[in-house]
């Protein structure tokens, strides 16, 4: 269907539509009869539009439809239970599920390295000195030498709390790099989700080879499941800006760029939230050298069933509906 003929079989349902929106009291009296059909209907044509690449300037409009109905449909629950709550309740999910395809390069990119040197330094534990230092190896092996009271920290370090905050500047500052670095067209984030999992890779399959599994997998499968999963999603958002500079479609690539970080800094919020509590469980059960094992890895299963549900299938007939405005 030609753009023209598409608007001039749709413009009057359009212009009715902006004039409902138009007045508060009337959409709000509609939004438990036919409004909710016609929220879907301009869905789809958003889609349609999307799809066939038709003019800025009629996406734009529909866009502004969607979003203003989507208001009020949701608006409500926004401010009766606060936009955090919201956010995390469906918000952040529907990101993530509207940009699969950046969340499952950038999980591609970051495992593969991470899973060939593991097990190429499982076989010769020299490999380790190709990726770090002598003076980084000893440091690392000593965190997790069995005699340690806590462990994942040098012998001198301080308390639980101390290490809160560390493990709280460090994880961000690796998410920021996944995600800002994506603007040189996703090369940085392709490099910095290589490195990362190359990195923890190396240092996995090292720790193996020293026999020190015991002290190292039941450190990392408790607070593994939110901060490595926030990496990679850190690094799809930064794929995401820099496909939008790539690939720009009918926008310009300034637009093109501003309508990805629009979506993109929402993956962002939601990673800033999962590194806040990976950095929390790091510090105060993951160091814990007292608990059991078999405790720990059935805390870690738990925690990266609860993850991967989160992520992939929490709440899926609203994700549907907010994912709607998004669809191409």
């Amino acid at each position: 269907m030609k753009q023209l003929e598409f608007e001039g079989r749709y413009s009057a349902f359009w212009n009715e539509m902006e004039s409902v929106l138009a007045d508060t009291s009337k959409a709000s009296a509609l939004t438990l009869s036919e409004f909710p059909r016609d929220y879907r209907r301009v869905c789809q044509h958003l889609a349609m539009a999307k799809s066939r690449r038709y003019a800025t300037g009629l996406i734009e409009r529909l866009n502004a439809l969607v979003q203003a109905g989507y208001e009020v449909l949701y608006g409500g629950a926004f401010r009766r239970r606060g936009s955090i709550i919201e956010f995390l309740s469906f918000g952040f999910p529907a990101a993530l599920r509207s940009n699969g395809v950046f969340i499952w390069a950038a999980a591609a990119v970051f495992l593969l390295p991470y899973v060939l040197i593991m097990i190429a330094c499982m076989v010769n534990d020299q490999l380790i000195y190709s990726v770090m230092d002598a003076s980084s190896v000893r440091n690392m092996e000593s965190m997790y030498d069995p005699a340690l009271r806590k462990l994942g920290r040098e012998r001198q370090s301080d308390s639980d709390i101390m290490m809160f905050g560390f493990y709280i500047y460090n994880n961000i500052s690796i998410a920021f790099k996944c995600f800002a670095t994506g603007i040189f067209l996703g090369v940085g984030s392709l490099f910095v989700l290589f490195f990362n999992g190359l990195q923890i890779g190396a240092v996995s399959g090292h720790l193996t080879a020293l026999g020190y599994s015991e002290t190292f997998y039941p450190f990392v499968v408790g607070h593994g499941s939110f901060e490595l999963t926030a990496i990679v999603f850190s690094g799809a958002a930064g794929l995401k800006l820099g496909f939008s500079l790539l690939a720009p479609g009918p926008y310009s690539r300034r637009k093109a760029l501003q309508y990805a970080a629009k979506d993109a800094i929402k993956i962002v919020y939601g990673v800033f939230v999962m590194l806040l509590i990976a950095a929390f469980i790091e510090a105060f059960w993951s160091s814990s050298s007292s608990l059991p094992i078999a405790v720990k890895y059935s805390v870690g299963a738990a925690l990266w069933a609860f993850v991967y549900y989160y992520c992939f299938f929490f709440a899926r007939t609203r994700v549907a509906a907010y994912h709607s405005q998004y669809a191409a």
